[in-house]
């Protein structure tokens, strides 16, 4: 565990630059705004070691699939996010030396991100030889208008006279450092000396992947007046610069504004005239008044998603920092972009949309969201759903395969375990869907295009399963489940079970359906009769002795010992052991069999649950960003609250006290989702099936009380957890739920305790 940062509720702030940690720091102070993000890089540059990085929604590169053995079905390309063309940078010198905090002498640093509105600050001040210059930054990327960047820096002389000159950039010579060749991706197409905008494109590619072009342009203000500086342009580079004369008291503010357009949006020759316009908008009013809209859109977000926890200040501030990262990643503004793992702060994992997003995010924005939201990510995967065939045909299938990693539907990662094996992720796409309908109680979409993907699917699972003559059973042979630290197993309890869940999900839905799409579909009698024969007659693997569900076959056969007995200085064990010895080894990355237990939670007994937990948790690293949340969640329900304490602890923070040593890379933004879990299906006990809304509250022991909003159904409740349990309507019509196994009645301004 490494913390950076202060403890406090809505910042996470430091007074120490650290040089040591600087690409963990610049992770964590990552901003967004679902359009576009940039890593904690510095605005006048810093030469010492960090990742410079932004990322723009939907921009990606089909980068070649380089394997030492080709293997038919691998996947043509890998796409990756690319590190976009930078608009940060503001170089500095003062009195001719440049102002680099890896080599100037500086005092009194401090960096914080705001939690209220993604606002990052940051100042110090500059020691040069008979001169100190106090230097302030402040940068947002808009909810207003997505487009745009606001970035300001004031300058104010405490002592001595300086003559200050700021190199304002527009930077597409940038590289990807996570690439398998050729870490340039961007060729130049235009600079604009008098728009002040450069263009860029990405390179050619041979596959059926657009190019992608983009256009930056930027605007300079002096204490609010838009000026011209002297502007040098260079291939695919800008630079805009501008000279003041300060003697000690005075004050200087430049701000730069910016305007990335993309061809997602916007054809190449049209890119100009629409970042022109959009400019035209930015420049009407200053810094403050932008940042005072933007965050008003924050406001409107927290006054339906802000968890409030007494007693436990890291706790608070974890929480806060995850939910504000999530929203910074993805609000549903654009149906064609996802989630992904890294979000908009780091290379790592390619940018690209994976089974996390089904299996995590949509539990929790179903509820702090509206509707909607939720709905373009269901929608997002239906849009998909030619990949998704393809993807199976790929691997001689019938049905639809969705990939584990994709940017439009088509498979691409490169890994055999994971292009070939991993295909339990299909269920997490299925099972969001059910999640949409139980818990909005809109059956609009699974009747019609929901269908179409839960029908794709079950003829995938039909046709992956085989028929063991000696069993008299149905198995699904090579695959690798949840558990990533095993590959190429057969019978995965996980899988197969969510194979069976999806079968019957899917025949029981079918005569609720559209009857234009059930005809189009054409669904056959001996095709359901299949579907109900697998339902019947699906192995699983158990033992009666243990009276748990095995994990695969022969994994009793391990040399089960529990995590603990690995010394802490092999720990994470990925960092340091082989694959092969990981492979062997009886340890468990994150939630497989529990997994199950906890998407189908009714099906199954205390007991049965309680039996599984104390068997696999023993055994899990938790060394996936995935696997806190949903042990934490079951802990609680099985009264084990202490160790749902620490899990949570190990979800909310995951990040910010750097658990798996590798946020260098970039935020966990997909499992941050389990932070929020853990609180509302863990500590609260919120649960949402069967068509009604129940809560099982439990306060950890070292909070006093905490309190969350959630949407259902059109209603807006509030729940306080403390010395008593509180659920409030704030809004919406009437609604009886299940608090403790007691009915409770609410209407508006009706409190029940």
């Amino acid at each position: 565990m490494k913390r950076l940062f202060e403890v406090d509720p809505w910042l996470v702030a430091t007074h120490r630059l650290e040089t040591t940690d600087r690409r963990l720091q610049e992770s964590i102070t990552a901003v967004g705004n679902g359009y576009m993000g940039l890593r904690g890089n510095f605005e006048e540059g810093y030469s010492g070691d960090g990742l410079q990085g932004t990322y723009l929604g939907g921009v990606w590169f089909p980068d070649k699939t380089r394997v030492g053995w080709w293997k038919n079905g691998y996947p043509e390309y890998f796409g990756k996010v690319i590190n976009a063309p930078s608009f940060l940078g503001i170089g500095i010198t003062v009195n001719g030396q440049q102002v680099d905090l890896a080599k100037s002498h500086y005092r009194d640093f401090y960096l914080a991100l705001d939690l209220h509105q993604g606002l990052l600050t940051r100042r110090f001040v500059y020691i040069g030889a008979d001169v100190e210059v106090q230097f302030e930054f402040a940068r947002f990327l808009s909810q207003t208008i997505p487009e745009a960047a606001l970035i300001t820096v004031n300058a104010t002389v405490l002592k001595g006279t300086a003559t200050i000159t700021f190199d304002a950039t527009l930077d597409g010579r940038v590289t990807n450092e996570d690439s398998n060749y050729d870490e340039r991706f961007w060729v130049a197409q235009h600079e604009d000396a008098t728009a002040k905008s450069i263009q860029l494109q990405t390179k050619p590619n041979p596959y059926a992947v657009p190019q992608f072009t983009v256009l930056l342009k930027q605007q300079l203000r002096v204490n609010g007046q838009a000026i011209v500086g002297k502007v040098t342009t260079a291939s695919g580079w800008l630079q805009e610069q501008v000279t003041t004369h300060l003697t000690t008291g005075e004050h200087y503010q430049l701000e730069k504004d910016v305007v990335v357009v993309t061809s997602r949006d916007i054809a190449p020759d049209d890119q100009a005239t629409k970042a022109t316009q959009l400019m035209n908008r930015v420049v009407k009013d200053d810094f403050k008044t932008h940042l005072a809209a933007h965050t008003q859109r924050w406001a409107q977000r927290w006054a339906k998603s802000d968890v409030v926890i007494d007693g436990d200040p890291a706790a608070q501030q974890g929480i806060r920092f995850n939910i504000a990262q999530l929203f910074m990643t993805y609000y549903g503004e654009d149906k064609r972009l996802n989630i992904g793992p890294k979000g908009f702060t780091g290379e790592k994992y390619g940018g690209a949309t994976y089974w996390d997003t089904e299996a995590f995010i949509v539990p929790m924005y179903l509820a702090v969201t509206p509707p909607e939201v939720t709905r373009a990510l269901l929608q997002y995967r239906h849009d998909q759903l030619p990949g998704a065939y393809h993807n199976a045909r790929q691997q001689g299938l019938a049905g639809a395969l969705y990939p584990m990693v994709t940017f439009n539907g088509i498979e691409c990662h490169n890994e055999w375990e994971i292009t070939f094996e991993e295909i339990h992720r299909n269920a997490a796409i299925a099972f969001a869907i059910y999640q949409y309908t139980a818990y909005t109680g809109d059956e609009s979409y699974v009747n019609h295009d929901g269908l179409e993907v839960l029908v794709g699917i079950a003829r995938f699972w039909a046709d992956r399963v085989h028929f063991s003559q000696h069993a008299q059973k149905y198995m699904i042979h090579g695959v690798t489940g949840p558990n990533e630290y095993e590959n190429n197993v057969n019978n995965n309890w996980y899988t197969n079970t969510m194979a069976v869940w999806e079968l019957q999900y899917t025949l029981a839905q079918l005569p609720k359906g559209d009857p234009d799409i059930v005809a189009a579909l054409a669904v056959t009698d001996q095709e359901k009769r299949h579907w109900q024969a697998i339902i019947d007659q699906m192995y699983y693997p158990t033992d009666k002795k243990l009276g748990i569900f095995v994990q695969q076959d022969g994994f009793l056969d391990k040399d089960i010992r529990p995590a603990s007995t690995i010394p802490e200085t092999q720990r994470p064990i990925n960092q340091h052991w082989s694959w092969d010895r990981i492979l062997r080894s009886p340890f468990i990355k994150q939630a497989d069999v529990l997994q199950g237990l906890y998407f189908l939670n009714d099906r199954f007994s205390h007991a049965e649950k309680e039996r599984n937990f104390d068997f696999y948790e023993p055994l899990t690293v938790h060394e996936s960003s995935l696997s806190p949340s949903i042990h934490a969640i079951l802990a609680a329900e099985l009264g084990k609250m202490d160790t749902a304490v620490a899990l949570y602890a190990r979800t909310a923070r995951l990040d910010l006290d750097d658990y798996n040593h590798d946020t260098q890379d970039g935020l966990h933004i997909t499992s941050m989702s389990g932070s929020w879990l853990a609180i509302v299906q863990g500590f609260a006990g919120m649960r949402y099936d069967h068509d009604r809304l129940r809560f099982r509250p439990q306060l950890p022991k070292n909070w006093q009380r905490y309190q969350f909003k959630l949407t259902y159904r059109g209603r807006l409740l509030a729940v306080d957890v403390g010395q008593k349990v509180t659920v409030t309507l704030l809004a919406g019509p009437p609604i009886d739920l299940d608090i403790n196994g007691e009915t409770q009645h609410l209407e508006v301004e009706d409190d029940h305790a």
